[in-house]
């Protein structure tokens, strides 16, 4: 046994540690090589030892919630993917305010502020995402953000401080958060939210679920929208007017439904992927002038085409 693991195990037992963990088993996508330690922390002291071990050994480490939104490398991620899968799916009404753990599904949250009459969080309802994700990239769906709703959050970070932080603290804007570039931990959200008609506020979550189940691929494995939309134009109308609906590198293929999914058609390699997205990105700048940003996140060695 080598010294991370054995590390690992004695600060969260050795059920909670594997070695060569396939990633395509914790993403959306359906694609990923081995993380070297894949690690699922139950408590914020067992977390707290995890990311003061790693920075101290200067051993990589990445925070893992629902796996949406993320498309990991062929080769895997070296280091230590730290899931929040287990044990942080926690959510409480406390008045108007809907305090959820990071790796709790927004799904979830929406569904328990719609039980206590609490608007505000419809839009969430169908983001493929938790809590944790959802702040670091301020999701966002129908209208609606996390920069919207959220009041605060509680952060770890990298040094293992817990901090509580404001929603403007957090720099949310259009897809983006200071929280990966000061390599922030969520913890915990709170969102305040108004009192609202129950009925109105399910016939609200009814509606944006019908929307997505009628325009988007969800019969195929995806990290849902694949580019963030560009100032002015949409990126789904810029691929398809560029005539990419249906494109396909190896099993990754430009949705025939929605041009804005890269989705997985079967056993589509992370560099199918990486290439198609490259492809696309390519032939809607030499047409339009447009630059595409890639919204999903990649991590891992990928290849320089």
């Amino acid at each position: 046994m080598d010294r991370i693991y054995e590390a690992l195990c004695r600060m969260v037992g050795s059920s909670q540690v594997r070695c060569a963990e396939p990633m395509r088993l914790h993403t959306t996508f359906r694609i990923g090589g081995p993380a070297d330690y894949f690690v699922t922390p139950m408590t914020k002291e067992e977390l707290q030892d995890i990311v003061i071990f790693c920075e101290k050994e200067e051993v990589p480490w990445y925070i893992l919630g629902n796996g949406s939104n993320l498309l990991v490398a062929d080769k895997g991620i070296r280091g230590v993917v730290i899931s929040l899968e287990k044990g942080w799916n926690t959510v409480q009404v406390v008045g108007n305010c809907v305090e959820a753990g990071a790796g709790t599904l927004l799904s979830r949250a929406a569904k328990a502020a719609a039980a206590e009459e609490l608007t505000g969080l419809e839009f969430a309802a169908g983001i493929p995402g938790s809590v944790g994700g959802a702040l670091v990239m301020n999701a966002g769906a129908y209208g609606g953000e996390m920069k919207d709703v959220l009041r605060d959050a509680e952060i770890l970070t990298r040094d293992g401080e817990i901090l509580r932080m404001s929603a403007a603290d957090l720099e949310l804007g259009y897809r983006t958060s200071c929280i990966p570039k000061k390599q922030y931990l969520v913890l915990q959200a709170a969102f305040e939210l108004k009192r609202g008609d129950k009925e109105a506020i399910y016939a609200r979550m009814e509606e944006l679920a019908n929307a997505r189940r009628e325009k988007q691929p969800l019969e195929y494995p995806s990290a849902g929208s694949t580019f963030k939309r560009p100032q002015g134009y949409f990126a789904a109308k810029l691929i398809d007017d560029a005539g990419l609906r249906g494109l396909t590198v190896g099993d990754a293929q430009v949705s025939e439904k929605h041009c804005g999914f890269v989705v997985n058609k079967g056993q589509a390699t992370a560099d199918d992927v990486q290439k198609l997205c490259e492809k696309v990105q390519r032939t809607v700048y030499e047409k339009f002038g447009v630059s595409l940003e890639m919204e999903v996140k990649q991590v891992g060695d990928f290849h320089a085409w």
